[in-house]
């Protein structure tokens, strides 16, 4: 019998793209911690992460990613993988914008670990992670938050929940944040909780229902609200939950119960104005209140004048965030006459609403009665130069301890650049100023540089990137900032600075390169504009650039 030999088969050669090597995920691990911590026009807009804390949330999110992307890759063993990374890269920068629209932490938070190490089981290698908890007399914080993101059903729950359930436990603060807690787990946590609501003060119910059906959400909500119902609770943090008007009202039972809240966290919350209403109607009393945050929320005009009648029963605020809420003209309108009665406030962060200059207008007449101020984020708000004015000189004559001022993303132009720089020469303790992505070109730049050459000590940020500067306004601002004793940054990115003043730039900062910020968006060509030259005839004729500096006079008499 003759036998054939099988012809051989010519396979396709393939790369195989997944996984990724270690190194490639430790990279882009890097890579995050970087968007999270660096000045971007993200950062800018909600807040810059510190290098810890972007750390910690970059390996968070390349862990979840890769493990939604090598699931998938499982479903299709036979592919080259190319989905996979996708996915990868596609759930990496879901997470990413995630974690910088719910902003840096707002309280530095202790970790506290499940399992308490007590005298008798006390080592020399566990002595040092005895939480404070362990002194009865000691106020303490038990926190479910660190480590990776995580589903919980009762069984997990029952084990990380028993040093709650220790008699004679003195913990008043508990957070449960970034743990998904299912039906099963709500159920163990609620008999827990309400054993405890005699002396819980703080409570962190952020990011607690990640995932679940909507059905599920809210009962284990109303576990939840059921069970703290009754605390007197001076901070209660619901953030990130996607609660609407529905998440809202499953918290009646607790939020109607509370009389001396301080602080109050409604952050990314997917709130409506009918939630709005409904947060409005549920809270019974802010007498108390110091702290309100609303960020990221789709509020609108509506709903913001619901919040404002909530600001309109908080004299003592003196922490308001209602920043990318999606307020026009009307909600604008609303909130700064509501503010008027906040003689307490210090901290005011309005960002990236359409405002518009009618209510930039009544907010500067808010801003008057607040002389306490000492932060305010006033950026992308379309305030425009009549707005942006009328801001700036109440604040000349107000506020003399104010530290942060943004004002970034308003279309302010040279017009205002006079106003500007009287303000800030009347803030001595000012730290950070935020003006870019306006149109202050090189006589803006020189006045408000004029402005900051005395004084102004304390100094650490100025961000004056995507103002069509050119090299002299670039030139006077690093020559007014680079012998400031504690400063860190100067933005100049997004100009139309030549290449020689990037060379001059560079040169100023010779002794202290990390203070000038990156220039890679810098368009040397830029667009021309005969009236943006008009501070010096010549940039290179530095006599006639002082000559002009020496004249420019700042002060802050009207």
């Amino acid at each position: 019998m003759e036998t054939t030999s099988p012809e051989p088969q010519h396979r396709p050669f393939s790369i195989k793209l997944w996984p990724p090597s270690q190194n490639t995920r430790l990279m882009l691990v890097k890579r995050m911690t970087k968007n999270l911590s660096c000045p971007t026009i993200f950062t800018r807009k909600y807040g810059i992460l510190s290098e810890e804390e972007a750390e910690e949330n970059a390996k968070q999110i390349e862990e979840a990613a890769f493990a939604t992307a090598d699931q998938h890759y499982e479903n299709e063993p036979d592919g080259d993988g190319s989905s996979a990374v996708q996915l990868y890269a596609r759930e990496g920068s879901k997470l990413i914008l995630e974690v910088l629209k719910r902003g840096p932490r707002t309280e530095d938070k202790k970790v506290v670990k499940p399992e308490v190490v007590t005298p008798s089981n006390e080592t020399e290698d566990t002595k040092v992670e005895k939480p404070e908890a362990v002194t009865p007399s000691n106020e303490t914080f038990f926190d479910l938050s660190k480590g990776k993101r995580a589903f919980i059903e009762a069984e997990e729950a029952q084990d990380l929940l028993q040093p709650l359930m220790e008699q004679g436990n003195s913990y008043t603060k508990i957070c449960f944040s970034n743990r998904s807690f299912g039906l099963g787990a709500a159920q163990v946590a609620g008999p827990v909780l309400a054993s405890l609501k005699d002396q819980l003060t703080e409570v962190d119910l952020s990011d607690f229902i990640a995932g679940r059906s909507e059905a599920e959400a809210i009962d284990v909500m109303n576990i939840f609200s059921n069970a703290l119902e009754g605390c007197v609770l001076k901070t209660l943090n619901l953030s990130n939950n996607a609660l609407g008007e529905k998440g809202v009202r499953a918290f009646s039972s607790l939020l109607q119960s509370q009389s001396s809240l301080e602080k109050l966290y409604l952050m990314n919350d997917g709130i409506s104005e009918e939630a709005a209403r409904a947060v409005c109607e549920l809270i019974p009393s802010t007498e108390k209140l110091k702290v309100l945050h609303f960020h990221n929320n789709m509020t609108g005009d509506e709903g913001a004048v619901a919040i404002s009648q909530v600001i309109e029963r908080s004299p003592l605020l003196e922490d308001f965030r209602c920043s990318s809420t999606r307020v026009d003209n009307e909600g604008g309108i609303a909130l700064a006459k509501a503010l008027r009665i906040c003689a307490h406030l210090k901290k005011l962060d309005l960002r990236d609403n359409m405002f518009g200059v009618e209510a930039g207008v009544l907010l500067a007449k808010s801003l008057a009665r607040h002389a306490n101020l000492t932060e305010i984020y006033l950026s992308y708000l379309n305030l425009e130069d009549e707005g942006a004015i009328a801001i700036a000189n109440v604040l000349k004559e107000s506020a003399p301890s104010l530290q942060v001022l943004e004002m970034a993303g308003n279309e302010i132009t040279v017009e205002a650049a006079p106003s500007l720089a009287a303000c800030i020469v009347s803030k001595p303790s000012l730290t950070k100023l935020v003006l870019a992505e306006n149109e202050l070109k090189d006589d803006g730049a020189v006045q408000i540089s004029k402005a900051l050459e005395e004084g102004h000590d304390e100094l650490k940020e100025v961000d004056m990137s995507a103002n069509q500067l050119r090299r002299v306004g670039a030139r006077v601002l690093a020559q007014a900032v680079v012998h400031k004793p504690a400063f860190t940054l100067l933005n100049l990115n997004g100009n139309f600075i030549s290449d020689e003043g990037i060379d001059e730039l560079k040169g100023i900062f010779k002794k202290s390169p990390d203070m000038l910020g990156p220039l890679d968006e810098n368009d040397p060509e830029g667009e021309d504009d005969d009236d943006n030259e008009s501070v010096v005839e010549d940039e290179d004729n530095e006599d006639g650039l002082e000559s002009k500096l020496k004249d420019l006079d700042v002060n802050d008499e009207d």
